[in-house]
């Protein structure tokens, strides 16, 4: 059968997307090609145990919810995630997967909602970008933008009009949390008439990023 590297399995509130505060049960895969410079989950680069994706499963049942966001790391650096999204939604779980916009994501299950960052200039990793992967993108998808200084919100929307997301997909702003004055990036947002959905991470605000929240 086949097994995954798990970093670990909880559950808590929707932080970030259409679906925040809504209890969720979070499934963190071990592992990511990048190193974004406000990286706030480099904990999952190593290490993690190989769980059978029946387990995980059995595991995201005890929670009672029908909300399950798959994550990293980044979780399509391991093939079998692919699988494991599809047997979620089998079983009736309504499934994200959140993804940092660097790996195909033609082989992800239709039915999943996609979370696809694509990764602003002071991430420090905006040559990752696989920009074909936005053709992949539908209306219950989401492309997200964190936003650490002018130059990033300026890219991004520049961005929004060169891949014409306006309609294709949602569109998510998010301000790193210690850089990018949230206040600030609200205020801009209004003043030039983004069709964008402004996020805080809600998990920061609550328990202060701890992990497994």
């Amino acid at each position: 059968m086949s097994s995954i590297r798990i970093t670990e399995i909880f559950y808590s509130l929707q932080g970030e997307s259409n679906t925040v505060g809504i209890p969720t049960v979070f499934i963190r895969l071990t592992g990511c090609p990048l190193r974004c410079v406000y990286c706030d989950t480099a904990y999952a680069f190593t290490g993690g145990k190989k769980i059978e994706i029946a387990e995980i499963i059995n595991q995201a049942e005890q929670y009672g919810t029908k909300y399950i966001t798959v994550t990293g790391g980044e979780p399509l650096a391991q093939p079998a995630c692919l699988e494991l999204i599809t047997q979620l939604l089998d079983k009736g779980f309504i499934v994200s997967l959140e993804t940092s916009g660097a790996i195909d994501v033609a082989a992800v299950d239709p039915r999943t909602v996609k979370v696809m960052d694509l990764k602003t200039p002071s991430s420090g990793e905006l040559s990752k970008n696989l920009y074909q992967n936005i053709h992949h993108l539908n209306y219950q998808d989401q492309v997200k933008f964190v936003i650490g200084s002018d130059e990033d919100y300026d890219w991004s929307k520049t961005a929004i009009t060169e891949y014409e997301l306006q309609g294709r997909c949602e569109i998510l702003f998010s301000p790193v949390m210690g850089q990018q004055n949230p206040t600030e990036l609200a205020e801009k947002i209004l003043q030039d008439r983004l069709p964008v959905r402004f996020q805080i991470q809600l998990h920061k605000l609550l328990w202060d990023d701890a992990q497994g929240k």
